[in-house]
């Protein structure tokens, strides 16, 4: 039987205060060998926000669970429906939706790219991107082969997902893990987390 306590630790955080709070990031990983990064990008970003990580199946084959913070809660696709018993309970997806002030992909993988571009929600990270309020931030940064990246079909996709307003951090140049050298690879831990937190900071002083 599924752990219920994730679930309920979702529907504790929206009734936070929000007042005076840490911004709340939901960390997100698809299936790309770049995941094996994903326990520092929960680092960097919880070094100055509330974090929260939503994984796919595929991620959690490059995912080292020890290598998270403490205090971040894992989601996982099995965590989606193990505590909904009747109409009125909770719903993960749109529980961490209302939560999040952010979104952050990263990795996103060619195949969970071509399923936020046309709408798929077969999994709770799609499900929380097709639940999406848009006019909170989004972020991706895309990590694929060099090839993948360069298909036509990539450049539909990406198209396609910033009109709906996300923003793509792009990847860099490097030897990739499949051994290519190429355009493809994630971006730094670092570009990442600095660019999420310079946007915010930006929004903050024009609001001020």
């Amino acid at each position: 039987m599924a752990n219920p306590e994730p679930v309920v630790a979702a529907r504790e955080m929206i009734q936070v205060n929000p007042v005076s709070r840490k911004p709340r990031i939901l960390l997100a990983a698809s299936g790309s060998v770049a995941a094996i990064k994903f326990g520092n990008l929960c680092h960097c970003f919880s070094d100055w926000a509330e974090v929260r990580a939503v994984v796919t199946k595929a991620s959690l084959h490059f995912i080292d669970r020890a290598s998270l913070p403490k205090d971040v809660i894992l989601f996982t696709d099995e965590d989606e429906w193990s505590s909904w018993n009747k109409i009125g309970d909770s719903v993960l997806h749109i529980e961490l939706r209302r939560w999040a002030d952010i979104m952050v992909v990263a990795p996103l993988s060619a195949n969970t790219l071509g399923k936020i571009a046309g709408g798929l929600c077969d999994n709770l990270l799609t499900c929380i991107v097709r639940a999406w309020d848009y006019s909170k931030p989004f972020f991706v940064a895309p990590a694929m082969n060099t090839f993948m990246w360069t298909n036509p079909f990539t450049q539909r996709h990406l198209t396609a997902i910033e009109e709906l307003g996300i923003s793509v951090i792009q990847p860099v140049t490097k030897k990739l893990a499949c051994g290519d050298y190429g355009n493809g690879a994630m971006a730094e831990i670092s570009i990442i987390c600095s660019t999420v937190r310079l946007f915010l900071e930006s929004r903050n002083q024009q609001s001020s």
